[in-house]
């Protein structure tokens, strides 16, 4: 039987088939062994082939294949620095909440999942969430990110989940996709999903007051049929994203502004750091790129996989 991966708990897996029958299902042994690196074989999203067994009253699919993932969004766990977990395969889309406080989601996040969604050429479109809880102020910093995000090509949106504003727009662009959903959390994933489809009614807690940075909600990874033609996938709160199998002179290449201007370095491996005569460094100083993506790109090649939820360069806003 062949079906799709709509949830996992680390041991079992939930499988939707194609006439619509759930199965519970283990993997064999072997998956572990396959050379796959990541603390999870199976994904959610991932179309897998198993065999139904009756052991004693129960019924179960023992998945003895994994089919070729068209895409997937991976990260390194933050602390088992040399572990890898596969959020999610085979997807349309990414919605990336961002929130200005309550928690901070700051770019060098945002750039680290950007990158690692370019590398497996799936579209992001950032959702800036919460935008009636903001002073003025906040607005203008908000507007700002986004102006900033859009001229390299991202689209952003300002909703608020709680009261609806551009909610519409989002479930216009989930219609017959599969879109996951991902952010730090409290950013308010759930409270989005279940202004989406309230009868989905996923767990919603509070920001803890201590840390701003929210209580983990969801567990483990989910995919749920939505009842206008889509399906999102809502994953855990992420607090780090440490980026995977990327060589240094590879990661300019998924900043689109600085591949774009590549062309014209005078080293064709230039890799923007100390090179003459580099298109990209000249860009910076002519204010055509952002400070803060040049600091999240000079902080990838250096491998500093630390200071996730820290803004060390707030001062070049």
């Amino acid at each position: 039987m062949v079906g799709i991966v709509y949830k996992s708990t680390g041991s079992w897996y939930t499988v939707k088939t194609d006439n619509g029958d759930f199965y519970d299902c283990r993997i064999k042994g072997k998956f572990r062994i396959k050379g796959i690196k990541s603390t999870n074989p199976v994904a959610v999203g991932d179309v897998v082939h198993f065999q139904v067994e009756t052991i004693g009253d129960d019924t179960i699919g023992i998945i003895h294949e994994i089919e070729e993932r068209k895409n997937y969004i991976i990260r390194k766990s933050v602390n088992l620095s040399k572990q890898t977990h596969i959020i999610a395969a085979n997807l349309d889309q990414v919605f990336l909440l961002v929130t200005l406080n309550n928690p901070p989601t700051y770019p060098v996040f945002i750039d680290r999942f950007l990158i690692t969604a370019e590398a497996y050429e799936i579209p992001v479109i950032l959702l800036f969430n919460k935008v009636d809880t903001y002073t003025p102020e906040e607005l203008d910093e908000i507007k700002f990110l986004a102006a900033l995000y859009r001229k390299i090509g991202y689209i952003c949106i300002g909703i608020s989940a709680t009261t609806g504003k551009n909610v519409e727009k989002v479930k216009e662009m989930m219609v017959g996709k599969t879109s996951m959903f991902s952010g730090h959390s409290g950013v308010g994933k759930s409270t989005l999903v279940n202004a989406i489809e309230p009868t989905l009614d996923i767990k919603t807690k509070k920001i803890s007051e201590q840390h701003l940075q929210g209580q983990h909600t969801t567990t483990f990874a989910e995919m749920f049929d939505l009842s206008f033609n889509a399906r999102i996938i809502d994953t855990p709160g992420i607090k780090g994203f440490g980026i995977v199998d990327m060589e240094k002179e590879e990661i300019g290449d998924y900043f689109p502004e600085f591949f774009k201007l590549k062309q014209d370095c005078k080293f064709n491996n230039c890799i923007h750091v100390d090179e003459p005569k580099c298109a990209v460094k000249s860009a910076l100083e002519n204010g055509e790129i952002a400070w803060s993506r040049y600091n999240s790109y000079l902080q990838m090649i250096k491998g500093e996989d630390e200071n996730y939820r820290v803004d060390i360069h707030d001062d070049k806003k």
